[in-house]
């Protein structure tokens, strides 16, 4: 059963993914991937309050499993990240390719931080 929430999480996780990239390339346009930055971002954020949620008895297993696993493992993306950051740097745009790295990593370790005392928060 396990892996049936995980599926659930995941069919949820990869549009909303999707979407958030056209969204972002429509408002922003395509010079940065902003799509992506954002989906991670929020990913991050997502699986900070599970993870901090379950630590703290405040959520289950199976919410990790539906939410963690399954919604967050779709909607963020390493492969993604790292070949957008491959095409800046040999487009000649290696600044933003550098930049990409150094605010994705922080904006993603802070967002993860910030998620988990949300989650435990939520325990009592």
């Amino acid at each position: 059963m396990n892996w049936l929430l995980v599926a659930v999480g995941g069919a949820f996780g990869a549009p909303l993914r999707y979407l958030t990239d056209r969204a972002m390339r429509a408002r922003f346009g395509a010079g940065f991937p902003w799509g992506t930055l954002v989906a991670n971002t929020v990913g991050s954020v997502l699986l900070g309050v599970v993870t901090g949620a379950v630590a703290v008895g405040a959520a289950s297993g199976s919410v990790q499993l539906l939410i963690g696993t399954g919604l967050c493992g779709a909607l963020t993306t390493y492969s993604t990240f790292s070949y957008e950051t491959l095409r800046l740097a040999e487009g000649g745009r290696r600044g933003l390719a550098v930049a990409n790295v150094a605010v994705s990593v922080l904006v993603g370790l802070g967002a993860v931080a910030a998620g988990t005392v949300l989650g435990r928060g939520l325990g009592g």
